[in-house]
Formats: structure tokens, C-alpha cells, sequence
């Protein structure tokens, strides 16, 4: 199989699985009872290079563009190591643990020593994930930004509405980083929406994801809340994504960008977040 296209996949049986790709440790396929959760536009490019369009990008060490290297980091462009093989747990879960430390690589952009694990668990309507950041350094502190860019399916994104985003302050990218107050008690996307919610409810609904449902977003150490969608004339700015795609996703993101985490030498930073079909 070649490298760009290997795949873990778990699954839980009944037709609820989830395929992980190795090029960035993305979540390319989320089924729950055989439907689809998740958004990979067509367009999407599986050459081993680039990141992958939808599913569940992982952000890290930076989000946005960046001086040093890639947009959005370098962590969703490199290949990860399974720490970890999918296994069934005695709920009947399945597990699987992912990982990836400092390489030269990763160190001609950002040069400290770090170690990552991302630790998913495939539940019968939920899917867990866990991160664990590590600074081994016995010096140095460093920052960074993390975030799990998640890409929703849904059939009309003016029909979904978001919950927990009440009273909170938001950057609103699409007017020069401006800084706004959120008044309303659920937020739509009916325009070009670029915006990130700072110290957000530690829960989201989503309205109307696939086939109508529910979708709630549980989330730890996340403070922040990335809502994104490309309306059409963004999308015809983005090579691998379809002009006519914007209507089927969401982007409802878990992150800590909009200040950075500072890691002491020697200790650990975890977040996790849970989604959950209802």
C-alpha cells in the first residue's frame, strides 16, 4: 500500500467506524449505523503532501498562516506512528493510539524536542478524542496552538444552528480580525464565516448535521471555538475543494489558538473532546 494512502480503520461493528488516515493522523470517515458524519470534499488530494480537505484535520504547533512553514502547522502533513492498533475494549469500544514526536523535519521549522499522542476511541454514537502534548525538554518552554479543525456533513448549512456561543467575544477573520460580541443564543451561517469564539461553553449542539440530527460537541482545555465555512466565493479560491460544496459542511472547531498554551520543561498538556450523534 503506498504511504500517501494507509489507513487505520476501527470498527466498532454494526456499520459504525472510523478510518484515520496516517498523512496527518486526519479522521477521513466518521459511519454511525453506515451515515457518514463527516465532510472530505471531492476535490480532496490523498498525495501524501498535502493536507487532506475535510474530516478532522490536527492542527498543531500553530493555527493560521505561518511564518516558519505551513499554514495550520506541520502536524496534519506528516505521516503519524500507530503508538497503538485498533483493539476492543471489554465495553466493546475500540481503541486505537496515534502519535508523533520532533524529527528534522519538524525541528528545521520549529526546533524544540516534543511528543504528541492522540488517542481516539469508537463508541456506538460517540467518538472520543484525546491528546497529550509533552514537553521533554529539561530547559525550554515552549508554545503552541492545537485545534481539531473538524469538517461536519450537512445538507443545508443555512438550516444548522450552534449553541454555547452566547455572550462570548469572537475575532471575525472576514473583517480584519475585528473583535465582536456574540448576542445571539445560536448562531447560523448564511454568509462567508470565518470566526473565532473565545471562552466558549464546554458544549455545542449542532442542528440539522446529517439526516436532520443532532450533534453534540463536548470539549476539555478547548477554550476556543472555530466556526469556518468558505461560502462560494472563498471556495472558488480553494484548488481542492468544489465551488459548489460549500452548502453540505460545517466547520465547528475545537482549538486553543486564540492564545497560545506555554508548556514548562518536563511537563504535559491534555485536551479531548468527545462528538457525539444524538
Amino acid at each position: 500500500m503506498a504511504a500517501a494512502t494507509s489507513v487505520v480503520v476501527l470498527d466498532r461493528g454494526n456499520n459504525t467506524t472510523c478510518t484515520i488516515n496516517l498523512h496527518g493522523a486526519t479522521v477521513v470517515s466518521w459511519r454511525v449505523n453506515n451515515q457518514e458524519q463527516l465532510f472530505v470534499s471531492k476535490q480532496a488530494v490523498f498525495d501524501g503532501k498535502k493536507a487532506i480537505r475535510g474530516g478532522i484535520p490536527f492542527v498543531f504547533p500553530h493555527f493560521g498562516a505561518w511564518t516558519f512553514g505551513p499554514g495550520h502547522g506541520f502536524a496534519r502533513i506528516m505521516r503519524w506512528n500507530v503508538e497503538k492498533a485498533p483493539e476492543r475494549m471489554p465495553s466493546g469500544d475500540v481503541e486505537a493510539i496515534f502519535s508523533i514526536m520532533d524529527n528534522e523535519f519538524t525541528r528545521s521549522m520549529w526546533n524544540y524536542p516534543f511528543r504528541l499522542t492522540y488517542r481516539l476511541i469508537l463508541r456506538e454514537k460517540e467518538l472520543h478524542f484525546n491528546i497529550g502534548v509533552y514537553n521533554p525538554s529539561k530547559e525550554h518552554t515552549f508554545s503552541f496552538n492545537l485545534l481539531l479543525h473538524t469538517y461536519f456533513k450537512v445538507p443545508d448549512v443555512r438550516r444548522c444552528q450552534i449553541t454555547g456561543l452566547h455572550g462570548c467575544t469572537f475575532i471575525d477573520k472576514t473583517r480584519d480580525n475585528q473583535i465582536f460580541q456574540e448576542g445571539l443564543d445560536v448562531v447560523t451561517v448564511r454568509e462567508w464565516t470565518d470566526r473565532i469564539y473565545q471562552n466558549t461553553q464546554p458544549e455545542h449542539i449542532i442542528t440539522n448535521v446529517v439526516s436532520g440530527r443532532k450533534m453534540r460537541v463536548q470539549k476539555y482545555n478547548f477554550p476556543d471555538t472555530v466556526i469556518w465555512n468558505p461560502w462560494q466565493e472563498k471556495a472558488r479560491d480553494i484548488p481542492d475543494f468544489g465551488d459548489d460544496e460549500f452548502p453540505n459542511m460545517i466547520c465547528v472547531e475545537s482549538g486553543h489558538v486564540s492564545s497560545p498554551v506555554m508548556l514548562l520543561p518536563g511537563t504535559a498538556f491534555e485536551a479531548s473532546q468527545i462528538l457525539q450523534v444524538m
